[in-house]
């Protein structure tokens, strides 16, 4: 996305790239080169990038920034040892509710919402009749009869036209489920090792009790939140949904706090990448399964003998058979100098032969070297296996690399 997210940023600030501004990295499906911003939709928060001289781009649909005034490196590197907000509120935060939503939601998905414990939450992914993912989502069950989910912002149209053929359908048996959208919240992702300790002194809960996965609802600086203790940079740190109308204040209350910075998409690739988490539209899409990228953890185990979900008949022959698995999703760390990889950069065997593709790739602000990911036919998918990776032309050696490359520090119980 980093090289997507540069151009965009000279485009909107028509200025030479800083100094000290991270490689580019991969391009992202949903974004978009600088358009007419006054045309595009605003989070609540927009006025709050603009005061703090956010590179403004067109990021599926809405107006957000992509950097600040620091350097995607510099904010990367600041999130991993400090604190740092970011406004996602271009996500598709959604509820299904109603006596039979377990029901439904388990035909959709692959997790076993049955087995999961009210306020707790996993990864999923949303499957099509191939066994290929529509998107990849958040689902904490609330209760048993109440789940809120959060979508892609890029996939927010498609998902919402799928689940809502689905809930028709439901609806014409009888079944007792809704879908509701929640276009009156907002949602921030307050992300890195000091969250806990700046976020306690905005509330009365006891932090120390939500450990990663858990979610409740509680008042932050006197709104009324639901709170989620996960995120998308490997880091410790929590999502929170908040109304529209209490975002601003919250946001300016919590940069105020010395360790806290705002961050923008630019590091959050950055941050993702590192962890080895997946970005919807590079690294998943609708021919690829979750066996092959690296996800069949996602399909719980009570749902494996019958895979009654859309597309389980094949995912249940890859979880059978792993010959059925044609390619696998892996990391790659390069032993040799070039360009940092981009999406769509050719993944070759030592003797020349393409084996596969880049799907998202860039300098590691963290390990100042280069990283990516791609997806490779399964007799080269072993950790330690040597390749070659060519981008623009020329040929790097590379080795594939467990994930993440960049140890998480999710906050758990002690075993």
């Amino acid at each position: 996305m980093r090289a997507a997210l540069r151009r965009c940023a000279k485009r909107a600030t028509r200025a030479a790239t800083r100094p000290h501004a991270a490689p580019r990295a991969t391009a992202t499906p949903v974004m978009r080169a600088y358009a007419d911003i006054a045309s595009l939709k605003r989070t609540p928060l927009y006025d709050l990038h603009a005061r703090r001289g956010g590179k403004l781009v067109d990021f599926a649909g809405y107006a957000l920034p992509i950097q600040y005034e620091d350097s995607i490196m510099e904010a990367t590197q600041h999130c991993r040892s400090e604190a740092s907000l970011f406004d996602v509120s271009h996500m598709l935060g959604s509820s299904v509710r109603g006596k039979d939503a377990t029901a439904f939601l388990e035909s959709l998905v692959v997790a076993d919402l049955k087995g999961l414990k009210d306020g707790t939450g996993t990864l999923s992914v949303m499957t099509n009749e191939k066994g290929g993912i529509i998107d990849d989502t958040v689902i904490t069950k609330v209760n048993s009869n109440d789940f809120y989910v959060v979508l892609n912002a890029g996939c927010a149209e498609k998902d919402q036209a799928h689940i809502n053929a689905a809930l028709a359908k439901a609806k014409a048996k009888g079944m007792d489920v809704e879908f509701v959208v929640h276009s009156d919240r907002s949602l921030l992702a307050f992300q890195g090792p000091k969250t806990m300790s700046v976020l306690q002194r905005l509330t009365d809960f006891d932090l120390s009790k939500l450990y990663f996965g858990m979610f409740t609802s509680m008042k932050i600086n006197g709104a009324d939140c639901w709170v989620t203790r996960t995120g998308y940079t490997g880091e410790d740190g929590f999502e929170i949904s908040v109304p529209n109308a209490d975002a601003m204040k919250l946001a300016e209350r919590l940069e105020s706090e010395k360790e806290v910075r705002m961050a923008a998409l630019g590091p959050r690739d950055s941050l993702r990448l590192e962890a080895g988490l997946c970005l919807y539209g590079n690294d998943l899409n609708e021919d690829i399964t979750p066996p092959e990228a690296g996800l069949a953890w996602t399909i719980g185990k009570a749902r494996r003998e019958l895979c009654d979900f859309t597309g389980g008949e094949i995912i249940k022959k890859q979880l059978e058979d792993p010959k059925a698995i044609p390619q696998r999703r892996v990391g790659l760390t390069f032993t040799g100098k070039g360009a940092p990889a981009r999406q769509h950069s050719l993944i070759l065997d030592t003797d020349g032969n393409q084996i596969g593709e880049v799907t998202s790739g860039g300098f590691s602000p963290v390990l100042q070297k280069n990283i990516a990911m791609g997806y490779v036919a399964k007799a080269f998918a072993k950790a330690g296996t040597e390749l070659l990776v060519e981008t623009r032309g020329k040929r790097t050696p590379a080795v594939t690399t467990k994930m993440p490359f960049v140890n998480t520090t999710y906050y758990k119980p002690a075993e």
